[in-house]
């Protein structure tokens, strides 16, 4: 018997989970039942291409799982709040619940939403969840917000993180349930075309899967990771991105984890640690200068001549994985299979473009959009524009990785570029031939193709991109 017999509606976007879920538990709280919702809006329905495909198998596992407890996830398509409004209306509901998000696109239709809601005499509330730290608690001693990593590192890293909330054992569903949208309706993959089926091998989605991967990375991967997890051809990383992206996973649970490991004396506890930091601060510089997402964070790179042509030959073979530099493609091509690049291809790929091509950022966070099944919005940005120079990196701008040094560091052995390259491969691995599997046919691929020329050579970029920078004033150097 429920004390309130008014339904509360559950409102999900990234946070496909029952563990440690704040608006979930408060949806629960007096035995009432809960109708647990997702929204195809304009927002969603405007993810790239793996992101959305991924979002789909998250879904399907998301929604078996509430099953289990005898819930549904009821799926709708449209604008937000005339959704919410419809259901509200259809089931009596009096509550909508949903945990926060960050993008100024997210910010403006939710306080919309809460407004209107409110107004309505509903009790609309938001709670967090995405973020172990919100992005207002974290402020400089003259009370602004941080701009560099290292000072907002030394912030957080000993504030308070809460105890994890646990999760449902049942799930009361309303008397009868509003009416849903079927999942394969929305051909939520439809994009990916042919590639979806190769992403498939690759992906193992869901909240199970996500704690899964955090056990197996806390027991035998993290005591390793500082060593590790710059060598792309090893394992060494925690791999948790698409499901923190998703929120199958909570960052207080890794946080948690990482804690007790690091008082365990695990050696890479706290490097771990400080990259979930690193991920606050991303959405903690878009929180507080949303610019980020769409201009140079630094004004004075707005005027720098970079190309703007996404379809330049040479920023086609860029994204075609096709440069002839072996470091670049290998991770190009990585993410086209996978959905996911190892972090320092990322560092590679990205000055590749930016300097070696003296092509925009924007091109590439664009494409990395399309491509990453661990696309967040925050991180995206804040990565390609730190890798170009005019983010927030305390390191000058006219640092220039060179692939092929980066390769001999960090790829010795070849094992990265043998994954992922076929041409000039006797017998290449599955993961290499993998990649024109999931090509779109009109790319003309074939592991047959011999294998190209550097388009520019790390040297020539090199000279390239400094003399670019001698040749533009920037002005006094700041910041946003």
């Amino acid at each position: 018997m429920t004390s309130d017999p008014r339904p509360a509606i559950l409102w999900l976007r990234r946070d496909l989970r029952l563990a440690d879920h704040a608006a979930l538990t408060a949806a629960c709280a007096g035995g009432r039942a809960v109708i647990p919702v997702f929204i195809l809006d304009d927002q969603m329905a405007a993810l790239g291409a793996a992101a959305k495909w991924r979002l789909g198998r998250g879904l399907e596992v998301f929604a078996a799982r509430l099953e289990e407890l005898g819930s549904r996830l009821i799926l709708r398509r449209g604008p937000a709040l005339e959704v919410l409004q419809a259901l509200i209306d259809e089931t009596g509901a009096d509550a909508v619940h949903w945990s926060r998000l960050y993008d100024p696109a997210a910010r403006e239709r939710d306080a919309e939403i809460k407004s209107a809601l409110k107004a309505q005499g509903i009790a609309a509330q938001s709670f967090p969840g995405h973020l172990l730290f919100e992005p207002w608690t974290a402020q400089t001693k003259t009370g602004g917000h941080y701009r560099v990593f290292t000072p907002y590192w030394k912030s957080v890293r000993h504030h308070p993180v809460d105890d994890l909330l646990p999760a449902p054992r049942a799930l009361p569903g309303p008397e009868r349930w509003p009416a849903s949208d079927r999942l394969e309706d929305w051909h939520l993959g439809a994009a990916m075309q042919r590639g979806a089926a190769v992403l498939e091998r690759y992906s193992n989605p869901g909240e199970a899967a996500a704690q899964a991967r955090l056990d197996r990375f806390i027991d035998a991967g993290i005591g390793e990771y500082q060593a590790h997890r710059d060598f792309p051809g090893i394992d060494g990383t925690s791999g948790l991105s698409e499901y923190l992206t998703l929120g199958e996973i909570s960052p207080r649970r890794c946080w948690h984890a990482g804690m007790r490991a690091r008082e365990a004396g695990a050696a890479g506890a706290e490097t771990f640690l400080k990259e979930l930091a690193w991920r606050e601060f991303a959405t903690h510089l878009m929180y507080h200068d949303p610019h980020i997402l769409t201009d140079s964070w630094r004004r004075e790179w707005d005027a720098f001549p970079w190309n703007t042509d996404a379809e330049a030959p040479r920023v086609t073979a860029w994204k075609q994985g096709r440069t002839g530099v072996p470091f670049v493609d290998a991770a190009m091509r990585e993410m086209y299979v996978t959905g996911r690049m190892h972090n320092r291809g990322r560092m590679i790929v990205a000055s590749y473009l930016t300097k070696h091509l003296m092509s925009h950022w924007r091109i590439g966070m664009d494409w990395f959009a399309d491509c990453l099944t661990d696309w967040d919005p925050a991180s995206n940005a804040m990565g390609w524009q730190w890798s170009a120079g005019s983010g927030p990196d305390a390191t000058p701008y006219f640092r220039v990785f060179n692939p092929e040094t980066q390769a001999q560091k960090f790829d010795r052995d070849g094992a990265y570029v043998c994954a992922w390259i076929a041409e000039g491969q006797g017998n290449p691995p599955r993961t290499a031939l993998d990649y024109f599997r999931a090509t779109p046919r009109r790319w003309r691929l074939s592991p047959e193709d011999p294998y190209p020329q550097p388009i520019v050579s790390a040297a020539e970029g090199r000279r390239i991109a400094l003399e670019a920078y001698e040749n533009r004033d920037f002005g006094a150097a700041g910041t946003a």
